[in-house]
Order: C-alpha cells, then sequence, then structure tokens
C-alpha cells in the first residue's frame, strides 16, 4: 500500500473549493478505473502490486455506494490501432505494449479480484480520461441517469485517475478521489498526483473517510425522504 503524504497547505486549499461534507448517493457514481489484468496480473506489462493492494478498499467502496442507492462503473482500457482511437501515432512507434489491452484479451479483462455486480456498469475508454473527445461516453451515461458527484478510484493515480478527475471536474461534476483506493508505480508518483488533485480539482479522502461519508448522506437522505 501507498505511504501517503498530502501537505497540510493543500488540504486547507482545497477544502475552499471542493469540500463535499455531504453527497446525495442516488445521484453519486463510483467510477472505477482500469482495474484490469494488464494492471493487477503477474507478468503483465503493467502489472504493479499497489494497485493489488487496493482491490479490498475498491470493493468496499462498491458494496456502499450501491447499499446507499448509488451507481458502479469500471472502465476498461481498450486499444485499437486505427484513429481517431488510437493512441497517438508517436507512441505506436515506441516500446508501450498496448496490445495487452486489445478489448477481448485477458490484459483488458477486469480483474476477478474485483467486486463487478450484474447492477454495475462497464465502460471502455480508448484515452487516459474518460471524459474527453473519442474515449468513452460515460458523461452521457452518467448525465442520463441523474449524476452530478463522481468517486474516482482504480490506477494509475496520475495518469487515467488523475485525467479523469480533472476532466470531470471541469465538466462541472463534483469529484471525490480515494487516497487509499488509487494507485500508481510509485509512492512519489502517487503523491504527486494527489498534491495537485487536493489542490485543485477534487475532495480527497481515505476509504474509511468516503464510507461514512456515503453512510451518513444516505442516512440524512432517508430521513429527509
Amino acid at each position: 500500500m501507498h505511504k501517503i503524504d498530502i501537505p497540510d497547505w493543500a488540504i486547507a486549499r482545497g477544502r475552499i473549493a471542493n469540500h463535499f461534507p455531504r453527497i446525495e448517493p442516488a445521484k453519486t457514481a463510483l467510477v472505477v478505473i482500469d482495474l484490469q489484468n494488464a494492471f493487477m496480473s503477474e507478468g503483465q506489462p503493467w502489472a504493479n502490486s499497489h494497485a493489488r493492494d487496493i482491490v479490498p478498499n475498491v470493493n468496499r467502496l462498491a458494496q456502499a455506494l450501491r447499499a446507499a442507492g448509488g451507481q458502479v462503473i469500471w472502465t476498461r482500457a481498450a486499444f485499437i490501432d486505427a484513429p481517431p482511437l488510437s493512441p497517438p501515432a508517436w507512441q505506436m512507434t515506441g516500446q508501450l505494449d498496448f496490445a495487452c489491452l486489445t478489448p477481448g484479451s485477458f490484459g483488458h479483462a477486469i480483474h476477478a479480484d474485483m467486486d463487478v455486480r450484474p447492477a454495475d456498469q462497464v465502460i471502455d475508454k480508448y484515452k487516459y480520461s474518460a471524459f474527453i473527445h473519442n474515449s468513452s461516453d460515460i458523461d452521457a451515461r452518467l448525465r442520463a441517469a441523474g449524476i452530478d458527484t463522481i468517486i474516482i478510484s482504480g490506477t494509475v493515480t496520475n495518469g487515467c485517475c488523475e485525467s479523469t478527475a480533472r476532466d470531470g471536474h471541469m465538466l462541472g461534476y463534483k469529484v471525490l478521489f480515494v487516497s487509499d483506493g488509487t494507485a500508481a508505480f510509485t509512492d512519489a508518483e502517487h503523491n504527486a498526483a494527489l498534491l495537485s488533485i487536493t489542490a485543485i480539482f477534487a475532495d480527497v479522502r481515505p476509504t474509511d473517510e468516503m464510507i461514512s461519508l456515503i453512510e451518513s448522506s444516505a442516512g440524512r437522505q432517508g430521513i429527509a425522504a
């Protein structure tokens, strides 16, 4: 598990812009980014132990939000070699192994340890950010479902998780980000991303606090109803 170190000044600054003491679970989606075999299974090109470490936390979050009436969405990084969905041409000629993310391949599949339920949604995305043009239809799906709040978890923190959080913020979603429910390749990369996200783009909390927020908000929602 990552050793998390977010500076106090970043936390203080972030609370001014993106602090959500209550949410509406029925209008909230847990967006689980790319917890696929390619990033988690031994021998796969981008596998890392930190992604495996967060499995229990992500599953707990999914269970808590479902119980409170929210939605769970699992994204899969996907690769095809034709534009506009393909990676940039200069990366295609490099040493990055995108083939392991080809739909239908072992690497593309969500890891077996993830608690994916029939009512959840599984979405392929073709860019780092799920929201950017030519990546996925997640924005349309969320808006059709009346979702205004997203909780980001998954891997990698400083890649697809951070990109999705930033774009979600700019599209007007309330963004929460799970500090111990996201994973990078190193502590340094993880904490660098958490610093920027905390200071500017999202309400960053550990799993236990996020679950408490979901459950307490669900209680208030029930009383109000």
